[in-house]
């Protein structure tokens, strides 16, 4: 993934971004931590662009390494390590770029919610939802970033549908 001068991923960028930071936007309230895990995940691609093999969408991919991005991160606040460090690395935003970052995590309310409700289901499942409604990848394109196959994919995706519909209703 590369290309003359990067436009490759420069175009993976733009069509990506959004989605990334949606992905952080469902799992954060502060804007400073949506945009250093969205550019932390852009800098992983970077270093990790060798191993993108064109199987599955460059999407998928990338929410893949938002997935271990925000995995680590919350590994590194639990145990508390290095917080000093990391408040003097990081990106000082602008006002607008506070407030666009704002806005982006207001418009995740709903995804917020979804992902709440769906926190009682089986991690594979929650985690098919948030990929198929939320981040709008295909259920193969799923399956493939969650190490299952589509078929064990679908059915988790139709089991956690059920479940959430009748949680709905009562």
């Amino acid at each position: 993934m590369g290309g003359a001068g990067g436009l490759e991923f420069a175009t993976v960028y733009r069509e990506n971004i959004a989605p990334v930071t949606a992905f952080f936007a469902r799992r954060c309230r502060e804007p400073q931590q949506v945009a250093d895990l969205t550019s932390q995940t852009f800098v992983e691609a970077i270093r990790s662009a060798h191993t993108y093999t064109g199987r599955g969408t460059p999407r998928a991919w990338l929410i893949a390494i938002a997935r271990r991005v925000y995995a680590n991160h919350v590994a590194e606040q639990t145990l508390a390590a290095g917080l000093t460090d990391q408040l003097g690395g990081q990106l000082i935003l602008s006002h607008d770029d506070v407030e666009d970052l704002a806005a982006r995590i207001d418009a995740q309310r709903e995804g917020r919610q979804l992902l709440e409700r769906a926190a009682r289901l089986p991690g594979v499942e929650r985690e098919a939802i948030e990929l198929v409604h939320l981040v709008g990848l295909a259920p193969k394109e799923a399956a493939r970033v969650l190490g299952v196959s589509p078929n064990a994919l679908r059915v988790r995706l139709f089991r956690a549908r059920q479940r959430l519909q009748r949680e709905q209703r009562t």
